[in-house]
């Protein structure tokens, strides 16, 4: 590291100095809100991607557009039952979970 970057930290050095070590309360608050925003832009991603309005994959998955919308803005928290409508019947992929220990 240059000696004029002394403050510059990596993202996880910044999460832990402003929420704590990983299993602590406020870090894995951040780290959950941070998976539910990537839900929703990955879900903005795949529909722009496949020419689609927000009506028109909600008429595809049997829901309303302000639900779609609230997903992809992290308003609100999508079911997995949801989710699965959403990615096979409304934008035509397979989702894949996995679980890492």
């Amino acid at each position: 590291m240059k000696a004029g970057n002394k403050n510059i930290m990596t993202l996880d050095q910044f999460k832990e100095k402003h929420y704590g070590k990983v299993g602590t309360k406020k870090r894995d608050e951040l780290e959950e809100g941070y998976e539910n925003f990537k839900i929703g832009a990955l879900i903005h991603e795949a529909r722009l991607e496949k020419g689609l309005t927000q009506e028109e994959l909600a008429a595809k998955v049997g829901t309303s557009k302000s639900y779609i919308s609230k997903i992809e803005n992290n308003i609100k928290e999508v079911r997995l039952s949801t989710l699965k409508k959403i990615i096979e019947l409304g934008l035509g992929g397979h989702l894949e979970l996995s679980i890492k220990l």
